[in-house]
């Protein structure tokens, strides 16, 4: 008998579309991702002693590192390390925040050449992060700052634009949207008028519409429902929704429960055309990921055995 093909025929068209990118490849230091054909993982490494999941489980720079080694490990193509918060607190110093994340950059620049990007929105932290090897700036604030932008545009980094309605640490009171998607999109647009405005060029942009950050269940949910929209703009798209609150408030389960509801929503946004999926449980969103890349015709299967031979398991 002979081989049964892989593929019989014309390759099947995509399960669900997949966004017009404007720069589909990325280089980010001597690893380049090519989005219109992968799903990156972000890792998250926090260095706070009140961090939103672990509650300073990596705030030590031994844990910080070793956690970064893990990632990296269990299959992790991107690396976040932050220094502060995004919840409402007393406002970190520069040196301080900078004290936190640039030993835990140097350390996993030297053992991997996987991206790394800071969690910062103070232009002396990223200029610092940059230096020690971060290839892009997570700015949670959406690029309000000139002065961060010019770090960005003067060192050739990435850049990160995230929605949120006020500044990290500050408080807000209840968010109100006419159309949450529709607002977060416009908002994402002129942001990135003004990256490119500032000297950032358009292959070091990435969006990120900020499930939770200034947003109730409901507009996350939303999102992630539309999240193609998001994807549209052309732009490589980041979706963070890890163990986040509208996981714990659609299922009532507290944050180390949530990691089911945290790869269901992840897929759908990955559907919906998010390229990056920022993740606190990197072994099982790796495992979540490669079964998309493959449904998608983007990852051959680790191996053929089921039904592949003379006689058939049914």
């Amino acid at each position: 008998m002979a081989d049964i093909p892989l593929h019989a025929g014309p390759p099947a068209p995509a399960p669900a579309p997949a966004p017009e990118l404007l720069h589909p490849k990325h280089a980010f230091g001597t690893r380049t991702l090519d989005f219109s054909r992968q799903i990156a993982l972000m890792a998250i490494i926090n260095r706070t002693p009140d961090s939103f999941y672990d509650g300073g489980r990596t705030f030590g720079l031994e844990a910080a590192i070793a956690a970064s080694q893990q990632a990296v490990n269990d299959g992790a193509d991107w690396v976040d390390i932050g220094g502060a918060p995004f919840a409402p607190g007393p406002a970190i110093p520069a040196a301080e925040e900078a004290a936190r994340i640039v030993p835990v950059i140097e350390e996993v620049r030297n053992f991997s050449d996987v991206v790394i990007s800071a969690d910062t929105f103070l232009p002396e932290v990223a200029e610092q992060a940059i230096k020690a090897g971060a290839n892009v700036i997570n700015d949670t604030t959406g690029l309000r700052n000139r002065d961060l932008a010019a770090v960005i545009a003067q060192t050739g980094a990435h850049v990160v634009i995230t929605h949120s309605l006020a500044e990290p640490r500050q408080v807000l009171g209840r968010p109100t949207y006419g159309d949450v998607v529709t607002e977060v999109v416009e908002f994402l647009l002129r942001q990135v008028d003004r990256a490119l405005s500032l000297g950032i060029g358009e292959d070091r942009i990435l969006v990120d519409p900020g499930h939770d950050l200034n947003k109730n269940t409901l507009h996350s949910l939303e999102i992630t429902r539309r999240f193609n929209e998001i994807a549209g703009l052309g732009y490589p798209a980041l979706a963070a929704v890890s163990n986040k609150d509208f996981i714990g408030e659609t299922l009532n389960l507290p944050k180390h429960e949530r990691v089911d509801g945290s790869l269901a929503a992840a897929v759908m946004c990955a559907m919906g055309g998010a390229r990056i999926l920022r993740m606190h449980n990197v072994a099982a969103s790796r495992s979540a990921i490669n079964v998309v890349e493959a449904v998608m015709g983007w990852r051959e299967p680790a191996y053929l055995l089921h039904n592949m031979g003379e006689a058939n398991q049914p």
